[in-house]
């Protein structure tokens, strides 16, 4: 089994910046991918950023790229999520998630999730 934790989130407002960490225990050896999702009220969870194992390949979706930086450090069991520029759109719950290698944009694939951190922007 797989435990993952996140902590970071909280309130900042606009234009500033914000950065998530997500804690991984267990059998982390099985963790391959490991990505960031939010969901936002009455929305569908959806996929910020994921990066693979080697932290050498990496996914933005298009509403955070250029603003938002996933990393990772395995010897620590680390995942983190840096951001900037915040946008009052960017309010949600993340989730941090941990899947097999390619596990992608695809929720489904996902096999560990965190419970989650909220982060509030205001205006």
């Amino acid at each position: 089994q797989v435990q993952l934790v996140e902590s970071g989130g909280g309130l900042v407002q606009a234009g500033g910046s914000l950065r998530l960490s997500c804690a991984t225990s267990g059998r982390t050896s099985s963790i391959y991918t490991m990505a960031w999702f939010r969901q936002a009220p009455g929305k569908e969870r959806e996929i910020v950023a994921a990066i693979s194992r080697s932290g050498d390949s990496t996914y933005y979706a298009d509403s955070v790229k250029g603003r938002f930086t996933i990393s990772r450090d395995n010897a620590k069991n680390g995942l983190y999520l840096q951001m900037t520029s915040l946008k009052l759109d960017d309010m949600a719950v993340y989730y941090c998630a941990a899947g097999p290698p390619g596990a992608g944009r695809e929720r489904i694939r996902y096999d560990y999730w965190g419970q989650g951190t909220q982060v509030n922007v205001s205006s």
